[in-house]
């Protein structure tokens, strides 16, 4: 049983929290801390209404699906603003979905993740918000990358490469920064971080070494759902279907 003064500790602390990440970025001039301050708030609204409904999402298999597809158009419409592309946002949710799903389709055929909403939510959850950080991340480094070097673009097509492949000898290697922190994270697992499903099945009695083939296996699937949605947001950008929206747009979405 939850106590009222546990609630109260909670709130401090999280308020502490809050409150230190607005006055570093403010005083150090990062940012304001607007955007802190949404994001606090916005995730205490979040998980108090999923802790409302989560139980019966996870009893029912179709509403489990519901709720995988809810993750899946949140993280699209979230990495569509954070890349201003405008209408053509729509097409980042290829990225984050043409890994994702053979990932989790491969776990459920072998038998590693079984078809119950206990299992798919939390490992669907952690796919998609790596694609989805994938995603956002290696758009905005390579459509800024097309940006402030246009003039090379334009002199690979005075040299006669065709314009798909002047953009992708741009935007490859910017792109690819993206996958910096899952393959640090990867690199450094058990030494220096250890992430949430290891410690999840921990805490709720599973074995140290069993504990420890899910997390590598659900690392190694970030790695290929990341580096697949990396890929396909550079071929995207390179066939023009993915671009800055408009100055118009952009007043528009904000």
């Amino acid at each position: 049983m939850v106590l009222a003064t546990d609630w109260v500790r909670l709130l401090i602390v999280c308020l502490v929290f809050t409150a230190a990440a607005c006055a570093i970025a403010w005083f150090t001039g990062l940012t304001t801390p607007k955007p802190f301050l949404k994001a606090a708030v916005r995730a205490a609204v979040q998980l108090a209404a999923v802790s409302a409904v989560i139980t019966v999402v996870l009893s029912h298999l179709g509403l489990t699906g519901i709720f995988l597809v809810l993750m899946a158009v949140v993280a699209t419409v979230t990495s569509a603003r954070r890349t201003k592309t405008g209408k053509r946002g729509v097409w980042v949710a290829l990225p984050i979905l043409v890994g994702t799903v053979p990932a989790l389709g491969l776990l459920i055929l072998i038998g590693l993740l079984p078809v119950e909403g206990i299992a798919l939510i939390p490992v669907g959850g952690i796919l998609i918000g790596g694609a989805m950080t994938a995603t956002t991340l290696s758009a905005r480094r390579a459509l800024d990358a097309l940006r402030d070097r246009h003039g090379e673009y334009e002199a690979a097509l005075a040299l006669g490469f065709m314009e798909a492949t002047a953009v992708r000898l741009l935007v490859r290697h910017p792109a690819a920064e993206a996958l910096v922190p899952p393959l640090d994270q990867t690199r450094t697992v058990g030494l220096v971080t250890l992430p949430g499903a290891f410690v999840g099945m921990l805490l709720g009695g599973a074995p140290v070494w069993q504990a420890g083939a899910l997390q590598i296996v659900v690392l190694l699937a970030l790695l290929a759902v990341e580096a697949a949605a990396v890929s396909t947001v550079v071929e995207l950008i390179a066939r023009g279907l993915v671009r800055r929206a408009s100055a118009e747009e952009e007043v528009r979405l904000t």
